[in-house]
């Protein structure tokens, strides 16, 4: 992902390196910007079983408005047109991140 442009008055709350499972399936592993205005993902690697049998990678990014959010469980998220949209961190914990997702 090239730099950051921020748009005014927004703010980056931090940098996460987590799977990124979209609503027409899939997993990705990737790095995951989060500002108080937008989520930014940049997917480096197909993480699904059959990306890791075929050494597959992705590349692609994907941005989420959080005025689009509607809601939030974890880091499950659902977007005002109801899908969603799952970030993880493994067995880690995933609280700061979910923090900065909500922060506003």
């Amino acid at each position: 992902m090239a730099a950051l442009e921020l748009n005014p008055g927004e703010q980056n709350l931090g940098k996460w390196t987590l799977f990124y499972s979209p609503p027409g399936g899939g997993k990705y592993n990737g790095n995951l910007i989060v500002t108080n205005q937008r989520l930014l993902y940049d997917a480096k690697l197909d993480a699904s079983l059959m990306g890791v049998l075929g050494n597959a990678t992705a590349s692609g990014h994907m941005q989420i408005n959080k005025s689009d959010i509607t809601g939030s469980k974890k880091a499950i998220l659902t977007l005002s047109d109801g899908s969603k949209h799952v970030f993880d961190y493994g067995a880690l914990n995933i609280d700061k991140c979910v923090a900065a997702i909500e922060a506003r």
